[in-house]
């Protein structure tokens, strides 16, 4: 009995089952019955079910599932911390931080400048004037170059290098200006305008040097090593020709600017290290040789008692950033500028920042800096063609390292070596040619798919 119960009741289930099964089957072919009134009301054909199109259709899913999971997670990728990887944000940012910099030094110098051109009878915006002038002429040239191919940089590179060498040479001529005693006399004068031919100098060598590497290093497999002499005598000339000129701070910024292109391309190794070598003897030689130069690096590199000499000007530098603080004293109101810091609106123009604006704004020129290192970088990391590349290697090396060095010297890591920093302090031939160097960078980083793309959209 017990038997006969479960069955009838497994039976009644049964029974139950199908009569919804039953009713489903009414429900669907009402709706398509209804579906099929109204496509023919309309005129459009009702689409019939297709029982291969939905399992098309479910084995596809997980690849659309896939795809929108990937589209999801790169989205929130260039929202997040990893857009400061994105060749987009690091070409605008590279541009931003300079024109923010080069706005930001005129403002800068006309405030460190104002007091001495008054005690000189002069207007207090002449330094301003003229390094608005010379910024202004520096975004046009900026613009410029920032139209031309890399094709033909890599091309035309050995023709700015053989016009930046023979410039220089004119520093030995009677057109060469400058004052030994203060240890350079790299300057020019032409039409009644002043021009350190050294800048030229930089910005060629990392047009040029790493094509010519590259060259070098194609023929080597032919040549050997001798394929690399004509690179490294052509370097070595610019170097000599900018040291004959005693401007030893220039000198380690080329320095910087042709070790870092050696290494990245694939110059020997013990070639390089022999050079080496001999550069630290030559240094060594120089230094000792002048008076002058001696005794900055002694008074960087031991206690110094002759505070009103060769100590002078870095300690005023000190006083200057111990007196800004955290905030600093207001823009305008240093002390140090009346006349206390000699090269207030130049080489030593970081300490007015600090003592002026404070640890905030010295920082917020670091940042700056940074800005422009990590985006030069990161977009020479992505580029495939070698030669762009290793130009805006080249070119971080320049505008950061020398900007690192200048800041060395105001807090006295380095001697007084009277090298300016880029975009900022006063000086027409640094910010013309320092402004060109960021619009040829401009150009090559628009090699990038990314941003050539972007650049073809605007």
């Amino acid at each position: 009995m017990a038997s006969g119960r479960r069955v009838s009741g497994s039976g009644a289930e049964r029974g139950a089952k199908d009569r919804l099964k039953t009713k489903d089957m009414k429900r669907t072919r009402s709706t398509r019955s209804a579906g099929s009134a109204r496509a023919a009301k309309s005129g459009k054909p009702f689409p019939a079910h297709d029982a291969a199109s939905d399992a098309g259709k479910d084995a596809f899913a997980p690849r659309r599932r896939t795809m929108d999971t990937a589209r999801d997670g790169a989205a929130e990728a260039v929202g997040g911390w990893r857009a400061l990887l994105n060749p987009l944000w690091c070409y605008h940012g590279f541009i931003v931080a300079v024109f923010v910099l080069a706005c930001f030094g005129v403002i800068m110098v006309f405030s460190s400048s104002s007091v001495s051109q008054v005690s000189g009878g002069k207007s207090p915006w002449t330094k301003a004037f003229s390094q608005g002038a010379y910024c202004l002429l520096g975004f046009v040239v900026a613009f410029v170059v920032s139209r031309v191919r890399s094709e033909i940089y890599r091309k035309l590179g050995i023709y700015a290098m053989l016009a930046a060498l023979g410039i220089q040479a004119l520093t030995f001529t009677p057109l060469g200006t400058g004052s030994e005693e203060t240890g350079n006399a790299g300057w020019i004068r032409l039409a009644g305008v002043s021009l350190q031919p050294a800048e030229i100098t930089k910005l060629a060598l990392c047009i040029w040097l790493p094509s010519a590497l590259m060259l070098a290093k194609r023929r080597a497999r032919t040549q050997g090593d001798k394929a690399y002499v004509m690179p490294a005598g052509v370097y070595a000339l610019a170097l000599l020709l900018v040291m004959g000129g005693k401007d030893l701070g220039t000198a380690m910024i080329i320095v910087f600017i042709g070790l870092t292109a050696f290494v990245i391309g694939d110059f020997p190794t013990k070639p390089l290290l022999a050079a080496g070598g001999a550069l630290i003897a030559m240094i060594g030689v120089a230094v000792v040789v002048s008076p002058n130069r001696l005794n900055r690096v002694l008074a960087a590199y031991r206690p110094c008692t002759d505070m009103e000499g060769v100590c002078y000007q870095s300690a005023h530098a000190k006083y200057a950033l111990a007196s800004g603080g955290l905030l600093g004293v207001g823009l305008g109101n240093s002390r140090e500028k009346w006349e206390y810091l000699p090269e207030a609106h130049n080489d030593f123009i970081f300490a007015v920042i600090g003592e002026e604006l404070g640890f905030v704004g010295t920082l917020t020129v670091l940042l700056l800096f940074a800005v422009i290192a990590w985006s030069l970088l990161c977009v020479a990391l992505r580029i495939r063609d070698r030669y762009t590349s290793m130009v805006l290697v080249c070119i971080t090396v320049w505008i950061v390292g020398q900007a690192l060095v200048n800041i060395g010297v105001v807090v006295g890591v380095f001697p007084v070596l009277g090298v300016p920093m880029p975009y900022v302090s006063a000086g027409g031939s640094s910010m013309v040619m320092c402004l060109a160097a960021a619009g040829t960078a401009v150009a090559l980083m628009r090699a990038q798919p990314q941003i050539r793309a972007e650049s073809r959209r605007v």
